[in-house]
């Protein structure tokens, strides 16, 4: 059996001074939610966090973004007002995630008769 395949989405929006990324369920979801502003931010976004990747783009680690930063880039650091300016003007990345190598439990030894 294969560990660890699936696909992921993701928000990437580039600031003046950061870039910010949150994730989303998928891109119809997000698509929908450009159509009909009544549906939930509950059903778009996965997580209410917004990350930070220090302008190294949207495949580099993530750290959770500061209300500071957030106030600084959007004008507010409420996370719903920044999700909601994050989803309109970032672009929507699709990934899709390799399948997972090496060892299933290293707790269990060299499994060998001795």
């Amino acid at each position: 059996m294969t560990r660890g395949n699936g696909h992921y989405s993701k928000v990437h929006y580039q600031g003046k001074d950061e870039d910010f990324v949150i994730m989303v369920d998928d891109v119809k979801a997000v698509q929908d939610w450009k159509d009909d502003r009544s549906i939930p931010l509950a059903q778009v976004v996965s997580g209410f966090k917004i990350f930070v990747t220090h302008k190294h783009g949207a495949q580099n680690a993530y750290d959770e973004a500061s209300k500071q930063t957030l106030e600084n880039e959007f004008g507010s650091h409420n996370e719903d007002e920044c999700m909601v300016k994050i989803l309109e003007g970032g672009t929507l990345q699709e990934t899709e995630t390799g399948q997972r190598q090496g060892p299933k439990n290293d707790t269990m030894g060299a499994r060998q008769a001795h």
